[in-house]
Formats: C-alpha cells, structure tokens, sequence
C-alpha cells in the first residue's frame, strides 16, 4: 500500500507492508540508480511471511517523492541519503530496523549503520562496503574498471546532463542491460519502474550525485558535517551480509571481495551466481534470505 510522510527535507512516497509478528523486525528496502521501489516486489512477500513489517521508498528524485522546498539544494551526495533514510525513520517512529539495499539504497543503508549503529538492527549491502571515498576518486581504476564507470564520467559534462534529460527512459534501459547481462527482462517490467524517472528533481539529483562523488560539486552546507565523518572511512560494526552478483557488470572486479576489513562486528560474504546489479529483483529468494539472516 503505498503512503506519504514528511520525514527531513522531502515528502516520502513509500510502501508498507506486513504488521510484523510481536517480536518481528521491521526491515526498510532501498532502492539505487536507476531502479525504484519495484526491484523489491519479490522480495517483500517472503518478509511478511516471516513475520517482518517491510517498508519501501523512492528515494529522492525517484517517483512520487518530492521535496517539500523549492530551496532546497537538489542534492545527490551519500551524506543526503543517509539523512534522508533517518528522517523516514524518526517520521514514522522506528528506532531500529534492518537496513538493506543496493547502489544508491546500499550507500544509505552502510552509512546510517557506521554513524548510527543503534539504529541499525542488522546490514544487507550489495557490493559491500560502499561508502564513497572522495579524497581518493583522483585516482584511476584499471582500464576494465574504468570501462564500467563510463556512463559517470559521461554526467561530468552538460552534454551527459542534456543525454539524461532528453533520453531518460533510453539511457535507464541501457544501463539495465549493461549491468544486468544475464537478466532478460521484458518492457512491461521495465516500464513500471522508468516511470519513476519521470520525476521533476530526477535528472538534478542524479547529476550531483556523480558530480559530487568526484568531488566536481559542492555538497549540502547541511550536510558538511557528515561527509567529513564519512571521509575518515568508518568501519560498520552491526550484523552485516554482503551480497556479490556473479554477473554485476558495473561493480569494480572483484565485487566486494577486498572490502571485509570495514566490517568489524559479524559478517558474512556470499557471491550469487548469474545475478547483476539489481540483485533484489534479479534474486529475490537470495536477498530475502540475507536479510532474515540478520533480523
């Protein structure tokens, strides 16, 4: 059932689902880029099973969430979606749950577990430890690596940007095929979720995100704060899995594999065989597994 909340900056647009049995965890799923809240459609029903309260949102720029200000800085650095993750949280009275996300909804959920532990029941984090090292993205990848990032490097650019604003629903699609090789896809399912893209802060966010990882764009003043915590690396210390598709074709090689270190309470690594980026879509069965490993 889908909802609306002010929580922070934004008004919310998110799914809940299940009432969570009387000792159940409520768990929050987190989308990336370029996705949206239905990469959990499978994944959400074997949680209410289990007795979970699941809640889902689009993040910000993505589907019907909107800002509540027009002066808003139109922010896609990773401190904004941690904000944005513990705003939700306060608006509807959770103090704890079990994070769990990818990409951009990864980044969210791995940095409210280092700086806010205690709101973090336990970490399912696709590719791991994903909290962006800005001092070090002066420094290049192998070639490989730097192949997948192109599509990055390609919004450091107004063309990049005028690509995304004119081709949204073609570029999306694209980046879906590229990173998800294995997964065959039809229109109908990629359709229901491009019509989040649609949103009016899309594009903006979007390209200060991959500005401002690079650091090519100012943050938030707001947010200052935070990133300077974020860039001292913290480690996460709550129950964590970390998932690695086989078949992920924009990770670093390698996946998460050398990432370990950054994880100082219980941890768990598993590598699941031909799913891509969009791993809760692609294996909803493996990520729902994970999650109630640590809830």
């Amino acid at each position: 059932m889908l909802k609306q909340v002010d929580a922070g900056v934004l008004n919310v647009a998110y799914e809940e689902s299940g009432n969570g049995a009387a000792n159940g965890p409520t768990v929050l799923l987190l989308h990336g880029f370029p996705y949206d809240i239905h990469a959990y459609d499978d994944v959400t029903p074997v949680l209410v099973a289990a007795g979970c309260r699941v809640i889902t949102p689009y993040l910000r720029g993505f589907g019907p969430t909107r800002f509540l200000s027009a002066d808003t800085p139109r922010s896609g650095q990773q401190a904004a979606l941690a904000h944005d993750l513990l705003a939700l949280m306060d608006a509807l009275a959770i103090p704890d749950a079990v994070l769990a996300g990818y990409d951009w909804g990864g980044r969210a959920a791995c940095i409210v577990a280092a700086l806010w532990p205690e709101r973090a029941r336990g970490l399912v984090s696709l590719d791991g430890y994903n909290i962006q090292d800005i001092a070090a993205s002066v420094n290049p990848q192998t070639p490989e690596n730097e192949l997948r990032y192109w599509y990055q490097y390609y919004f450091h650019g107004e063309r990049g940007r005028a690509g995304l604003q004119q081709n949204r629903y073609e570029f999306c699609k694209l980046l879906w095929r590229l990173w998800s090789p294995n997964w065959h896809f039809d229109e109908a399912t990629y359709r229901r979720s491009a019509v989040s893209f649609d949103n009016p802060d899309f594009v903006d966010v979007v390209i200060h995100s991959y500005r401002h990882r690079f650091g090519l764009a100012p943050g938030d003043p707001a947010l200052e704060g935070t990133e300077l915590l974020l860039a001292a690396q913290p480690s996460i210390s709550v129950p964590t899995v970390v998932l690695d598709g086989a078949g992920d074709g924009v990770s670093l090689k390698g996946g998460s594999e050398k990432r370990g270190k950054f994880f100082t309470g219980p941890y768990r690594r598993r590598v699941i065989p031909v799913a891509g980026h969009n791993l809760p879509q692609e294996a909803p069965q493996d990520f729902a597994a994970a999650i109630l490993d640590v809830a």
